[in-house]
């Protein structure tokens, strides 16, 4: 698995909340058509450089970081798909995106100096040029339900209410899944419960 570094501004235009409420991220690469049909020859410019990485560098279960004011959102990454516009003249800069499963949201402050290199680059997209483990993102790589996601994409910060029986569920699968054949699947659930156990979430009564 790799990290990236999407910025949430393409074109210049601040799309950070339809990322997180329609579970995608997009570059702007104006001109280029459908990226799975871009020939591999066409490298050269930093878009096209831009190109290669976003479709086929990247994979889906990779994960992603899009920083916005205090904070960066981590994700992780699913397929790319090209999104036709019936005026070919008109782009606005979303056309080419990738699923995204939003797992958290993490203070700035609270990164460590390689993520904070990547996130203080000034390209719309980079690729994070250490082996996963020294961005120490463990602690917020968890599975979230849809509706946490929708939260972290309005709370601002506040805290998250979720009753007991959802909780009790959700930890259910994540020990099921540890029994897993798949040795990532056993790492990535083990990370999931340790990030609940050392979370501050708000566990709400049962309705």
């Amino acid at each position: 698995m790799n990290l990236f570094r999407i910025k949430p501004d393409p074109k210049g235009i601040d799309r950070m909340r339809i990322f997180l409420k329609d579970n995608f991220v997009s570059i702007a690469i104006p001109g280029i058509g459908d990226l799975e049909s871009v020939d591999g020859n066409e490298e050269g410019s930093d878009k096209s450089e831009e190109a290669i990485i976003f479709s086929r560098t990247m994979q889906d279960g990779d994960y992603v970081l899009v920083p916005y004011e205090d904070s960066v959102y981590l994700g992780d990454l699913g397929d790319y798909y090209y999104v036709e516009s019936p005026d070919p003249e008109e782009d606005d800069g979303m056309r080419h995106r990738r699923g995204v499963t939003w797992l958290n949201r993490i203070p700035l402050d609270e990164l460590n100096e390689y993520v904070q290199e990547l996130v203080n680059d000034r390209s719309a997209l980079r690729e994070f040029g250490h082996p996963l483990s020294l961005a120490q993102l463990d602690r917020w790589i968890s599975f979230r339900q849809p509706e946490i996601a929708a939260n972290l994409a309005t709370s601002g910060g506040s805290r998250i209410e979720i009753d007991k029986e959802t909780i009790a569920e959700a930890i259910a699968v994540m020990k099921e899944a540890m029994k897993s054949e798949d040795a990532e699947r056993r790492e990535r659930a083990a990370a999931a419960i340790l990030n609940y156990a050392s979370s501050s979430i708000d566990i709400g009564k049962p309705t």
